[in-house]
């Protein structure tokens, strides 16, 4: 499988070829230990937080609400503000934890089962609902949590970064620009995505291969370009209609 993986990647892509040189085996490998809630619940709790301070309100999250063990959806909303706040949550994250709890329990969040049985286009939009997820924490979810094979992050700093020192750009590519040029990925484009964070780090050692050619990024189809005139002359007409008045 991993060879099938690295001989598209590097077919599809010459620069993608020389990452791959560069940092060797790809080593991504799922981890189904937690189950939905626990790993959004953990999510949330690392959202903006270093590691270590992290996991050190996690601990004191699941001492004092799950007794030791990692907390029910209805443990968790039993728990008072005050309990969340006293582990280390802000309000905006214990706010979080509680309505994913009450989403668990609705069956929005499913259990692993009903999960793995989804697309990945219906996962997004299922966990999205809940209070502070967003589409980057599911995408995660997706890569390492569930081993979905063609998920690229777009939005995700490490991977826009290490395209545009991959590719010998003057800047991060537009996380639309890149989806485009990622179709060549497909379909696997999580292990593209993984190359990427590794170029970060080639780059940080000094042995990122240099681009053999340069890059041409895809443009926008026409028809978005030609939407964004005709709003901006719309925009314009009303402004000379204003001063007239």
């Amino acid at each position: 499988m991993t060879k099938r993986i690295l001989t598209h990647l590097s077919k599809a892509d010459l620069v993608m070829a020389g990452i791959i040189r560069a940092a060797g085996p790809y080593k991504l490998e799922a981890n189904l230990e937690h189950t939905p809630f626990e790993a959004l619940a953990r999510a949330i709790a690392h959202q903006q937080l270093h590691a270590t301070a992290a996991n050190t309100i996690l601990k004191r999250f699941i001492d004092a609400v799950g007794g030791g063990t990692f907390p029910s959806p209805q443990q968790v909303l039993e728990a008072s503000d005050t309990t969340l706040r006293a582990a280390g949550f802000s309000t905006s994250k214990s706010a979080a934890l509680k309505d994913l709890a009450a989403k668990t329990q609705a069956g929005i969040v499913p259990d692993r089962e009903t999960l793995l049985a989804l697309e990945d286009v219906a996962i997004v939009e299922r966990l999205t609902q809940v209070r502070g997820i967003g589409r980057w924490t599911v995408e995660m979810m997706l890569m390492f949590q569930l081993g979905r094979h063609d998920v690229l992050p777009v939005d995700d700093f490490g991977v826009r970064n290490g395209f545009k020192l991959a590719y010998g750009l003057r800047k991060m590519p537009a996380p639309k620009v890149l989806a485009a040029f990622g179709e060549r990925w497909t379909p696997h484009r999580s292990a593209a995505a993984w190359y990427l964070w590794r170029a970060c780090e080639l780059h940080k050692a000094g042995t990122l291969p240099t681009p053999t050619e340069r890059t041409k990024m895809p443009r926008l189809p026409k028809r978005r370009r030609a939407a964004k005139r005709a709003k901006k002359k719309v925009a314009n007409s009303s402004a000379r209609k204003s001063k007239r008045r």
